[in-house]
């Protein structure tokens, strides 16, 4: 790979508090310098201008779900990097819910050859047990070896107690996070949207909020029975939840959470006349459980960004409400949604928003050589203009789907180039 040379933009590396004019010398892979700006003299290497751009580590996604394999017509790991690379992500890890299910150190493995033609790294994590369905657990080693970096039944919670308490158990040995999607799927059977008013007069089944607290709060009772436990809870939409986890943490358990854009951009209001692009699991929540996601952002409690990227075909989307699939896609919108509603409505300093899409992410499931710019990191970065503004259209998206709610937004802050692990993987 040619060398790269970033030159003279604004250097932001939330993990070594970095925010300088820096240059950025990318060599076989890796950050080979990073020093003022002049002061790098690299023969051979392409030579970028950032000049008046934001040089960061590449994103990380720890929640996404790329469709292979089983479901090509959805996503390939192709397209679904595609569009993490668009979006300025170099690391996605992959959930497990596929056809068949990866509950195996072959499918892991499959995941992750070059065959693939991935654009971004993909971490793949692993089923929790075999088949996601809640009965046998996986063999946890193997899948670590493989490469996964997590444990997750994501789509399908765990709901039996022991099972529970056995996977943070055998997890807790080898050092692997527990993620789990927190449903307690036997209060929001033939549920498609939140529960209260609006769903009454939609005339439609909603999930009540205790579906979400409930779990979570069993499974913090679970980790106080296992040393050394992780749990990650997934994708967590409200406020009885969040303060689950926020008493937890003082009591130093080790819980970590992540909210996606759309829970802290959106309400239920977002659904209109029916609109299935604004189905999602877990549901769109009313205003206070927004807040409190906003709230949980600002005050540090949610860890994480994560998009839930759940791309689907149109033929999929386009029927009754409540027949559609759950789920839309995320990855090109993540980083402008984050800038317009936590940096510019709510003054959360760029660095501290890039932390929740960077190093925070990096350090809640524990993944190595990934999220700094730090000499001798993989060269791994995004490059964007902070106020450049730009009209999001899904025709145009990386992904194979167009399943958003945020067709024709309009946002602050756009990705001019992606490199990962040295290699330019999108450019503008």
């Amino acid at each position: 790979m040619k060398p790269i040379l970033l030159r003279g933009g604004r250097v932001i590396d939330p993990g070594s508090n970095l925010d300088a004019l820096r240059d950025v010398l990318l060599r076989d892979g890796k950050v080979a310098a990073i020093e003022p700006a002049g002061k790098i003299r690299a023969q051979g290497a392409e030579v970028i201008e950032a000049k008046g751009l934001i040089v960061a580590p590449g994103l990380i996604d720890i929640h996404v779900h790329l469709r292979e394999p089983g479901h090509g017509y959805k996503e390939t790991i192709a397209t679904g990097t595609a569009a993490a690379a668009a979006g300025g992500f170099t690391t996605v890890c992959a959930m497990p819910n596929t056809v068949p299910v990866n509950d195996s150190p072959e499918t892991t493995r499959w995941m992750q050859a070059p065959q693939r033609g991935a654009s971004a790294r993909v971490l793949p994590i692993g089923a929790a047990t075999r088949g996601s369905m809640g009965e046998t657990l996986t063999d946890y080693a193997v899948l670590q070896d493989a490469g996964a970096v997590a444990v997750t039944d994501d789509g399908k919670p765990i709901l039996g107690d022991a099972i529970m308490l056995a996977a943070l158990q055998a997890a807790a040995k080898l050092g692997l996070p527990v993620i789990q999607h927190a449903e307690d799927t036997r209060l929001t059977g033939g549920c498609s949207m939140n529960a209260g008013p609006l769903a009454f007069r939609m005339g439609l089944r909603g999930m009540p909020i205790e579906a979400e607290s409930g779990l979570v709060e069993r499974d913090i009772a679970l980790v106080r029975k296992v040393p050394n436990a992780h749990l990650h809870v997934a994708h967590l939409s409200t406020a009885k939840a969040l303060n689950a986890v926020r008493a937890a943490r003082k009591q130093g358990l080790r819980v970590t959470c992540e909210v996606t854009p759309h829970h802290f951009a959106l309400t239920e209001e977002r659904i209109g006349h029916y609109d299935t692009n604004a189905k999602m699991n877990p549901p769109l929540r009313a205003e206070a459980d927004r807040a409190a996601m906003i709230e949980g952002l600002l005050d540090g409690t949610l860890d994480a960004i994560a998009t839930d990227h759940a791309p689907h075909a149109a033929h999929e989307k386009e029927q009754e409400f409540d027949r559609a699939p759950n789920g839309i896609t995320g990855l090109e919108t993540a980083l402008g949604l984050a800038i317009r509603i936590l940096h510019r409505e709510h003054r959360m300093p760029l660095a501290k928003v890039l932390a929740l899409l960077i190093n925070r992410p990096a350090q809640a499931l524990g993944l190595k050589n990934c999220g700094s710019l730090a000499a001798g990191s993989s060269a791994d970065v995004v490059v964007f203009d902070p106020e450049e503004k730009w009209t999001f259209r899904a025709a145009d998206s990386k992904s194979k789907s167009k399943n958003t709610p945020f067709d024709g937004w309009e946002f602050q802050g756009r990705v001019r180039l992606t490199v990962s692990q040295g290699r330019i993987t999108f450019r503008r």
